[in-house]
């Protein structure tokens, strides 16, 4: 296992952190059982849907192994007659019951007949695909979930773990380093972000279970989203609901700022070096400037963090991260505190956007009709975003603790900010 893939499967021990993957599909398919079987059966001719975890050698790197698909892979919730929100919720609490890595790595949860779907007249069946975090990021996560649903994309292969020398690569990444500070003082490169005061908003939960999880979920076309990209259209709007909202508190939202999940390498690449191939980048959201200029500060830094990732020195750390002891990575989680508080964050929020492609997915013949998902909490993150797309509809979610935010109040915020940037961008 790549030493960025058993850092996730060890955080898991610490705070919840499985993914979910969620789909509304029109209608309730005939034959629900064969539906299911269908996913069953795609499922065991990928390798990587066949995987789980064995981890007994503490000195040791934990592995992946081969196994059937299980029957308790797939659950069905009785939901007929349920709405759309009353669905959420019911998604929100799945996160309660992680997965056991060493069981399974993905779930199947299947809600049929559901109502008030958007974008659906009628009833709908909502699929959720829950996943350790060790089996991949979001995009990963995405891909997968692809495949139980009928698309003929393959599946990017994950190279062999690349342990390497630890203490050579080390020092040739301090070395490395020293071209990165140079290159960024003589303004080849943007200067890194820095740490921003942490707000109400940071204050969650540290253990599993303490936390009042809300979803809510807003359906927007792609079209109507009109600035350089989804991703920084979004960002602009929630800039100005997040300002919005906490400055109403009465705090200094003079630095807001945001963590968005970035890809390390390219997405077109047939082979990636691990299952979770991304880094946590910090963007400013500026919500003293217009909308125009919002937009253009906010793609400007997210192409400057893609030029520093894709600097020699960044390349360097990565390679000796990989080649990390497996006893040294176990004794650094082991370190790992959630209780402990932060004065300072990356962002006050999560934002992760993820293209799921297009509208080719179908669960027993039934068309898919959204997509969205769920970015998980954490200690120091009471709010998160997803936005994800598929075919020509981009769902925009929120995920809250509501002991610590009015989901509703915010989520309103952000419907008008996305109804006013629509055509402004």
């Amino acid at each position: 296992m790549a030493a960025a893939d058993a850092q996730m499967l060890l955080l898991s021990a610490k705070m919840a952190n499985d993914q979910f993957v969620l789909y509304a599909f029109e209608g309730v398919p005939d034959d629900l059982d064969g539906a299911i079987e269908g996913l069953r059966h795609r499922g065991q001719t990928c390798a990587e849907l066949c995987l789980r975890v064995f981890d007994e050698d503490p000195l040791r790197y934990p592995r992946w192994v081969a196994g059937a698909i299980r029957p308790s892979q797939f659950m069905v919730h009785a939901s007929v007659g349920e709405d759309w929100q009353g669905c959420l919720d019911r998604v929100s609490r799945l996160a309660e019951q992680q997965l056991d890595a060493s069981q399974m790595c993905w779930r199947i949860h299947v809600f049929p007949g559901v109502h008030r779907v958007p974008g659906v007249s009628a009833a709908a069946t909502v699929v959720v695909m829950q996943t350790t975090h060790a089996l991949g990021d979001g995009t990963r996560s995405a891909e997968l979930a692809g495949v139980l649903l009928g698309r003929r994309t393959p599946v990017r292969v994950v190279a062999g773990p690349d342990r390497g020398r630890f203490v050579g690569r080390a020092v040739s990444a301090a070395l490395a380093h020293r071209s990165l500070v140079r290159d960024t003082a003589n303004g080849l490169l943007a200067p890194p972000t820095h740490p921003l005061p942490s707000l109400s908003i940071n204050a969650g939960h540290p253990l599993a279970g303490e936390a009042r999880a809300a979803l809510r979920t807003l359906l927007v076309s792609r079209e109507g989203l009109t600035g350089p990209t989804v991703t920084v259209a979004v960002l602009v709007a929630i800039s100005e609901a997040l300002a919005g909202y906490l400055g109403e508190r009465g705090e200094d939202i003079s630095r807001l700022g945001a963590e968005v999940p970035m890809a390390k390498g390219e997405s077109s690449s047939p082979v990636i070096k691990a299952h979770n191939d991304f880094v946590n980048v910090g963007v400013a959201l500026y919500p003293e400037l217009n909308r125009a200029r919002r937009g253009q500060r906010i793609r400007e830094q997210l192409d400057a963090h893609r030029n520093r990732g894709a600097h020699p020195a960044t390349k360097a750390s990565a390679a000796a991260f990989a080649a990390v002891p497996a006893w040294i990575l176990r004794w650094g989680m082991g370190k790992f505190d959630p209780t402990v508080r932060s004065a300072t964050v990356t962002g006050h929020t999560v934002v992760s956007s993820v293209n799921r492609g297009p509208a080719d997915l179908a669960f027993g013949n039934r068309p898919v009709v959204l997509t969205a998902g769920y970015p998980a909490l954490s200690p120091m993150m009471s709010l998160t975003h997803g936005v994800h797309g598929i075919g020509g509809q981009v769902a925009v979610s929120v995920h809250a603790d509501s002991n610590v935010i009015d989901i509703d109040d915010y989520t309103d915020r952000v419907a008008h900010a996305l109804a006013r940037h629509s055509n402004a961008l």
